[in-house]
């Protein structure tokens, strides 16, 4: 039983059970008014009463049998306030992180629950640029953080492998191309041929219909141009199964835009056999209202559009897994798509629309500007990590050129500093993407985090380890704040979980290296007497492990030496 579900079996609300309590409870932000807090807000209305009196009633029937783990049990405008003894507290945390290591701060909160989550969507025959990197690592870090909570998590790449860019991409490649140059350049030279046509159809609007004639054979099947669509598809997921190996990244299902060419029909059928969709201009809309335009499903010519196919999406879906809730980790930009989209699932009585959640972010862009792919203008993903891991290579020569395994090392700390720079502030906010940023040891970047990893691991390693059972945990008093940010873990990730914010876990993981670098400065640990010593090893251990649980949530490696 971890702390906070001792302090749930204190509480006895008629009709709250204990989960409910346990969900409840946080971590103030000022430990000098308690290490964990009830709002009793939830419970006036049941009960009659108002929330100061509710506190104070439940306050007075548990400081009248303080059980020997806590200190003091108080009310204070609303809120139960508890005090943990600051010894007994250390040592509890401190065994259990010793006890679970890799398992500490998972639950079972999800068991029997499946959460689909789209995200990265890499466009076929484009570049996996920069401009991806949110949404593959979001996507990622929550499919993490849902896993180590119990969910069955369903991770899904929706491809971008439809639409006439790719009957343009043919005519580029039959008017420019060679199949040995696609073979060796892969998605380089199709990005090149993408930028050409339409270079070249500026200056002659002809090619547009070209595109839109090979985009049709597509449609129907044309062995050619099928053909030349599967390969263009096969480097692109090549080259992109590259960068997600390197983020630690693994899908369960692949199923894009062309999957759902043949499901979108019976969509269109059941919104017009209930009255929902109309002619407009031409095309087949749905009036969705809320001041929202129109939804367009069917253009004028008869193409289906974006809308069409997540609808399909969203229906299958929900047949093939059941899901509880369906997350889309997409840009910012396409809130009104979103909100379009499960309006329209609205209007057709699906019960199951309100589970579907567009988990937006910001976007990312150079210093000097944001990126397009028909301009050229674009910063591979793969090329921005090898630059990091370059340069991250460098700053390992300089302050440590003895350290073994350099090459290891840099990947782990490159490849995390660019992961951590997308994760570290709230995902809504827009990034400018900067190497030096990113790489600074110093401040809240993924190399200082790491290196207080490294600086943890080396203590012990120089101490030969330690004895927990020799260890006084009264010498603790001092490191509270860094106990109660190692208690606090778990409810961490479900507060990263509840808000889809993995930045929840980076904001914690920063403040965390930062409360022990201090307190490493401030005390002895190696030279510290044998009681002392092994308790503040102890302490170095859980650091450690928490740092090492929360960046692996993060999909980041961690170097032991740095």
């Amino acid at each position: 039983m971890d702390r906070n579900e001792q302090i749930a079996a204190l509480i006895d609300i008629e009709g709250v059970t204990k989960e409910e309590i346990v969900a409840l409870l946080t971590t103030p932000k000022d430990l000098a008014f308690a290490d964990v807090a009830l709002p009793c807000f939830r419970f006036a209305k049941a009960l009659r009463k108002s929330p100061v009196d509710i506190a104070k009633e439940l306050a007075d029937k548990i400081s009248a049998d303080l059980p020997p783990y806590l200190l003091s049990c108080t009310a204070l405008n609303g809120y139960l306030n508890f005090k943990f003894s600051r010894s007994n507290m250390a040592e509890e945390t401190l065994l259990r992180v010793l006890d679970e290591k890799e398992s500490y701060g998972k639950s079972d909160i999800g068991a029997g629950k499946t959460i689909c989550i789209d995200f990265s969507s890499v466009n076929i025959a484009k570049p996996f640029h920069i401009g991806h990197l949110s949404s593959t690592v979001i996507g990622g870090a929550l499919s993490r953080i849902f896993k180590t909570l119990g969910y069955n998590v369903v991770r899904i790449n929706h491809l971008g492998d439809w639409g006439t860019q790719f009957g343009k991409m043919i005519v580029a490649y039959k008017k420019w191309g060679e199949g040995a140059d696609i073979e060796k350049g892969g998605v380089k030279a199709l990005h090149q041929l993408y930028v050409r046509f339409h270079q070249e159809a500026e200056k002659d609007e002809s090619l547009n219909d070209l595109g839109r004639h090979w985009f049709k054979l597509i449609e129907d099947g044309n062995e050619e141009a099928l053909a030349l669509f599967t390969q263009f598809k096969a480097v692109s997921l090549a080259e992109a199964k590259r960068v997600y190996d390197r983020l630690g990244i693994e899908f369960d299902s692949y199923a894009g835009e062309s999957f759902y060419n043949d499901k979108m029909q019976p969509v269109l059928d059941l919104l017009e056999e209930k009255g929902l969709l109309v002619e407009s201009d031409g095309a087949k809309v749905v009036e969705v209202g809320e001041g929202m335009p129109p939804c367009l499903l069917v253009r004028s010519d008869g193409a289906t559009l974006y809308a069409t196919r997540d609808l399909a999406a969203a229906f299958y879906r929900k047949k093939t897994y059941d899901f509880d809730k369906c997350l889309y980790v997409v840009a910012y930009q396409q809130n009104l798509h979103f909100k379009q989209v499960f309006k329209v699932l609205e209007l057709l009585g699906e019960p199951w629309a309100k589970d579907l959640e567009h988990v937006n972010f910001g976007m990312v862009s150079l210093a000097d500007g944001t990126m397009s792919s028909r301009q050229g203008k674009v910063v591979y993903l793969e090329d921005a990590l090898n630059s990091a891991v370059e340069k991250a290579r460098s700053i390992i020569e300089e302050k440590n050129p003895s350290l073994e395994n350099k090459d290891v090392i840099a990947e782990q700390v490159g490849v995390g500093a660019v992961v951590f720079g997308a994760l570290v502030n709230n995902r809504i906010k827009d990034i400018t993407f900067s190497y030096d940023k990113m790489l600074n040891f110093d401040g809240e970047t993924c190399p200082y985090v790491q290196y207080t990893h490294a600086r943890c691991a080396s203590l012990i390693e120089k101490a030969g380890g330690f004895d927990v059972k020799k260890a006084d945990f009264s010498c603790l008093e001092n490191a509270h704040e860094i106990v109660s940010a190692i208690a606090a873990y778990g409810d961490m990730i479900r507060a990263a979980a509840d808000k889809r914010e993995p930045s929840v876990i980076t904001r914690h993981v920063i403040d965390l290296a930062e409360l022990f670098n201090k307190y490493y400065i401030d005390n002895r640990i190696l030279n510290a007497e044998d009681g002392v010593k092994n308790a503040r090893l102890a302490l170095t251990f859980a650091v450690k492990q928490v740092i090492a649980n929360s960046l692996a949530l993060l999909g980041i490696s961690v170097p032991d030496k740095m």
